[in-house]
């Protein structure tokens, strides 16, 4: 394949945010991978973009199941050889009006599991086809929620501990990664989605923009940091 040609990859494609990003991506030129869970609506998605003249694939892709990434990497590998983005979308927000210490711990095991060490287990065997070509750029989907300042404030403490998380394994890594390749975290805001609701002011469009350059930020462009529209944040 052309060195022309970048491969990006998104978890959670499917919808919302991961939908318009996977949109947007293929409108730069991107080879994008959608990756999900669930086949039906992932081939949905894919043709839904596909009749738009954009170079989509899918990938299946359980983000809670360790075997499923290794497979999906092998896919990956075996179908592009390369790959230039990977987002980590995939999340879930399971929260009950309660403190932290009373919730049921289900919801807090099934919510580290999806949006902290599902992302790690994609990064950790995504990045070796990063680091064979010495390039890549990975984005970590994260929440204001997932600051130090929040959480000195009480609620929804199971998915701000998971975003705090997350946020920390974005330094860890970008402290322990060669060559040109960048991970960085974004606060997408309040989008109006499937987990946001309705009432949310920011389309998934706007959440997309404003998660996109980190895509393609040349060498120069920041490492490790936690940002929000473009401006880097306190973690």
């Amino acid at each position: 394949m052309s060195k022309d040609i970048k491969v990006a990859l998104v978890t959670g494609g499917n919808r919302g945010i991961g939908y318009e990003l996977v949109k947007q991506l293929a409108l730069q030129g991107f080879k994008v991978i959608l990756a999900g869970r669930e086949p039906e609506t992932g081939h949905e998605a894919v043709q839904k973009l596909k009749e738009s003249n954009l170079d989509v694939s899918f990938v299946l892709m359980d983000v809670d199941n360790q075997e499923s990434i290794r497979q999906a990497a092998i896919t990956v590998n075996e179908r592009y050889g390369t790959l230039d983005v990977l987002i980590n979308n995939a999340g879930v927000y399971l929260e009950e009006n309660k403190k932290l210490v009373a919730i049921d711990p289900y919801i807090l095991e099934r919510t580290m599991t999806t949006n902290f060490f599902g992302a790690y287990h994609v990064i950790r065997s995504f990045i070796p086809l990063m680091e064979k070509q010495g390039y890549g750029r990975i984005i970590n989907v994260s929440s204001e929620y997932g600051a130090m300042s929040d959480m000195s404030y009480p609620g929804v403490g199971a998915y701000k501990l998971s975003k705090f998380a997350l946020n920390g394994l974005t330094r860890l890594v970008a402290a322990e990664i060669n060559g040109d390749i960048k991970i960085n975290a974004v606060d997408p805001g309040w989008v109006s989605s499937d987990m946001g609701g309705p009432s949310a002011p920011r389309t998934p469009k706007q959440a997309a923009e404003s998660i996109l350059w980190l895509a393609t930020h040349g060498p120069e462009g920041p490492n490790g940091g936690f940002f929000r529209d473009g401006k880097r944040i306190d973690w």
